[in-house]
């Protein structure tokens, strides 16, 4: 059987409950999507904190090839007049990650907000909990989703939701008041034509991740949001290195998307280095709440995402995104390891069950 390469999302050893050791036991599990989380953004990766990094996950019986993320400098997003300082140190940063053997980086380009939720701990009938967004409660001001998902987030701090840099919201919508969706796709081509080169040199492939949810929020303009942005992103700079975190979560909050059929043509193209598996449930008005990755209890048929990837042949690396909150667990809300490991045997088993009836 060809196993999946199947990751799971770590914070360190300073912030995550989760140890190391139980992600190890987690069967059919090689892989550590890590980062380093106390570098600002915008400043280069040190490679004695990268080795350091590795080594412990290695020391662990694991692997380090994937980083999500390393964040994107506001400024660069922008197209501020500095941006190309940001950009210089992004491309040393992707020459120092290589010497340690990363293979793919995920990355973003959402303005201000990474992905948005207004219910941290949305309760489900079983009695877990789980994360949720109800568009009309992002129709007031930022500064209370801020205040919503500081006060709900047990103690810690959510990626890409860091305290620092969005302590300065107000400015920082000041800043993006004339960026609009022209505009950013401008600074992404900008972005990947300066750092893609460096990518081909080095072996690094770049994995957008779609918008989350993705629609405009605040008057911001979003730019991954389904296939006609993918392609738009793919043929900036058409290279294998140019490619997509392909979650199907966010790509699947909007119904109109058929999450099988992009995996199907993107895929087929080697355009996905990663996969967030994750599945949804719609409520009204295009409202949605997360939910276990089993279909029968979600949105997504994951039988139908998991036989795509198949049929076109995936050979990159997978984990399972946002997982419930189970059997009294307390952590960082969506990032548990009860469910995201229940997850990941629900992937396994759909992913050998589909080998073996292709045989």
């Amino acid at each position: 059987m060809t196993m999946l390469n199947m990751g799971f999302r770590w914070y360190g050893s300073q912030d995550d409950p989760i140890k190391l050791r139980d992600i190890r036991q987690i069967p059919g599990t090689t892989q550590v999507v890590g980062a380093l989380f106390d570098v600002p953004v915008g400043e280069v990766w040190p490679k004695a904190k990268i080795a350091n990094l590795k080594n412990d996950i290695e020391a662990a019986g694991l692997k380090l090839e994937v980083i999500e993320s390393v964040n994107i400098h506001d400024d660069i997003k922008i197209g501020a007049a500095d941006r190309d300082l940001y950009i210089e140190n992004y491309k040393q940063t992707i020459k120092n990650l290589a010497e340690y053997g990363i293979k793919v980086i995920c990355y973003n380009f959402m303005p201000i907000f990474d992905w948005v939720r207004t219910n941290l701990a949305y309760q489900l009938a079983d009695g877990s909990t789980v994360l949720a967004f109800e568009h009309k409660l992002v129709e007031g001001e930022p500064e209370d989703i801020l205040k919503s998902m500081e006060e709900n987030s047990n103690g810690y701090i959510l990626p890409g939701w860091e305290p620092e840099r969005l302590s300065h919201v107000k400015k920082l919508f000041e800043a993006y008041r004339n960026v609009d969706e022209k505009s950013l796709l401008a600074n992404l081509e900008y972005f990947l034509r300066a750092i893609l080169p460096t990518c081909e040199e080095v072996g690094i492939k770049m994995a957008i991740h779609p918008d989350d949810p993705p629609r405009s929020l605040f008057g911001l303009p979003r730019i991954v949001k389904n296939r006609a942005d993918m392609l738009r992103i793919e043929q900036m700079y058409d290279s294998p290195y140019n490619g997509f975190t392909l979650c199907t979560g966010s790509l699947g909050e909007n119904p109109e998307n058929d999450v099988p059929a992009i995996i199907r043509e993107f895929v087929s193209r080697a355009k996905v280095p990663f996969v967030h598996a994750r599945n949804i449930k719609f409520m009204a008005n295009g409202d949605f709440h997360e939910s276990s990755h089993f279909s029968d209890e979600s949105s997504l048929d994951m039988y139908e995402i998991m036989k795509a990837l198949y049929d076109s042949e995936f050979d990159g690396y997978i984990r399972p995104d946002h997982g419930r909150m189970i059997w009294g667990e307390n952590g960082r809300p969506g990032y548990g390891l009860y469910d995201r490991a229940l997850g990941i045997a629900y992937l396994n088993g759909l992913w050998e069950a589909i080998e073996k009836n292709n045989i």
